[in-house]
Parts: C-alpha cells; structure tokens; sequence
C-alpha cells in the first residue's frame, strides 16, 4: 500500500469520525451555552429536570446490578456445560440487540397496560407496573440483558473448568468458585460489560417511551425529558439537558476504554514474563 493511499485512509477515517462522532456533542454543548451557562444550569433546578435526572441514575443502577448478576450465571452456565439447546439460549439472550425497544416495549405493555393480558388483575391489587418505575426498569433490563453475558461469555470459554474442578475437589463451594477462581480472570471483561450495560441503560429511549406514559416529573427519563422539552420549544434547556445526557455517556465510555487499555498491558506483561 503506497503512502498516499493509507494517508487517505487516515484522513477519511478522521473526518467521518469528525462529522459523526466529535461534531455532534460539540452543537449540542455549543447550544446548551447558547444563553450562558448560569442560564443552562438553571434549567437543571427544574424539579421536572431533577425527577428525570433521578429517575435516569436510579433505573440505570437496578438495571445495572440485576443484569450483571444474571449476566454473570448465564454466562457461567453456557461457558462450563454442554447440554441440549445450549445454541439457543445463546441466540435468545442476543435477541435484544436485534429487535427494535419499541417492540419491548410494546410487549410490556400488552403484558401489563391496563388493557393488557394481566393489567386487571394487577389493577385489583393497586400494582402498577406500566407507566410507573417497575415497567420502565423492565424496559430497561430487556434491551441492556446482553451486554454483561456476551463480553464475559468468550472469556469464560477460554478458561476452562480445570481450575474449578480443583477447587470443587478441595471443597469449594459454587459461590467460593465463581467469586474467587472464575472472575477474577474475568474481571476486565466484566467490567467492561457492566460500563457498556450503564452507558446502554442511561440513553434508552425506545421502550421506556412506550412503557412509561411520558409522564413528567414521574416517568420521564433524561432522554424523554429531553424530548418534552424539545416539543415545547425550550431548546435551552432540551440541549442542557442532552449536554449531560452525553457527558455522563462518554465519561463511562472512556472509562471502559481506559481499563481495556489498561487489561491489554498487564495481558501483554504477563505473556513477557511468561
């Protein structure tokens, strides 16, 4: 490949990046700022602003943990045994990164809307799943299930059960196995896959649309919030509240990048030493 071919390259792969990736949250800060920043962090007092921002961290925390936790076993699970269907467990939990959110969502809703298949039945017991937080926490687990079991699932398949079958001949009990022989090969990778879970479970905005009624200062959050306040014409506020939609979005991808950098050289130390 001659120089002035691969420069090309270079220079093509930088300014798609320009265009699609830097351009982007540059408008949207830029016009957060528009009428200064006291301006713009007024309009994130907003109680309606507050409720979101809470919601938002408080949807992407449960969702977060649940799924690492079943991330975790379902990953564990497909890794060390061979049994029947095993393929199609595997293409089941990839199922949310091909289906469109509004499909889950829609789903959650006939399951437990008002008018859905258990929506009276839940109504005669004062339980509110659709347009309240349960839904949009269901909404939320669904499109971000895949995320912590396929970064780890490869991982775990490169393992092996030799170290495990020790520590159960020694006495080991599942848990002590998991938590002290499994993942902490593994943590890189489950880090990573928690990071991509957050950042997936902060920006949702299919299914927790259609699940959640919209309602503010209840059931909005941040990226639905951003659309109320779009439609009502407050830009301002709308791209402040996008501004750090963005901001908390990239902080937690950079800090992924940061610790793969940081897996790949201990990785690269250890096989030197090796």
């Amino acid at each position: 490949m001659s120089a002035l071919t691969r420069w090309s390259l270079v220079g093509a792969t930088w300014l798609i990046i320009l265009i699609v990736l830097i351009l982007p949250p540059l408008l949207v800060l830029s016009e957060a700022l528009r009428d200064g920043l006291l301006t713009a962090l007024q309009t994130l007092a907003d109680p309606d602003a507050l409720s979101a921002i809470q919601l938002t961290v408080e949807m992407t925390i449960l969702s977060v943990a649940i799924n690492t936790v079943f991330g975790v076993l379902a990953a564990w699970t497909i890794s060390k045994y061979r049994f029947p269907f095993r393929g199609v467990l595997v293409a089941l939990i990839e199922i949310p990164i091909s289906v469109s959110p509004v499909v889950a969502g829609l789903v959650w809703l006939l399951l437990f809307g008002s008018q859905g298949w258990w929506g009276a039945a839940l109504d005669r017991y004062n339980i509110h799943i659709a347009f309240a937080s349960p839904g949009i926490l269901l909404a939320t687990l669904f499109v971000t299930f895949p995320y912590v079991a396929r970064t780890v699932l490869p991982l775990m398949e490169q393992q092996g059960r030799d170290a495990e079958d020790a520590a159960m001949l020694l006495g080991a009990s599942f848990w002590q196995i998991l938590w002290r022989v499994t993942l902490p090969d593994a943590r890189w990778a489950l880090l990573s896959g928690v990071l991509l879970t957050t950042a997936r479970a902060m920006g949702e905005f299919g299914a927790v649309s259609v699940v959640s009624g919209h309602i503010p200062g209840m059931t909005e959050t941040m990226p639905l919030h951003i659309e109320t306040l779009y439609n009502g014409y407050q830009s301002v506020a709308a791209f402040t509240m996008a501004a750090l939609l963005a901001l908390m979005a990239m902080l937690t991808v950079g800090f992924r990048a940061m610790f793969e950098n940081r897996a790949r050289r201990m990785a690269k130390a250890g096989g030197m030493e090796a």
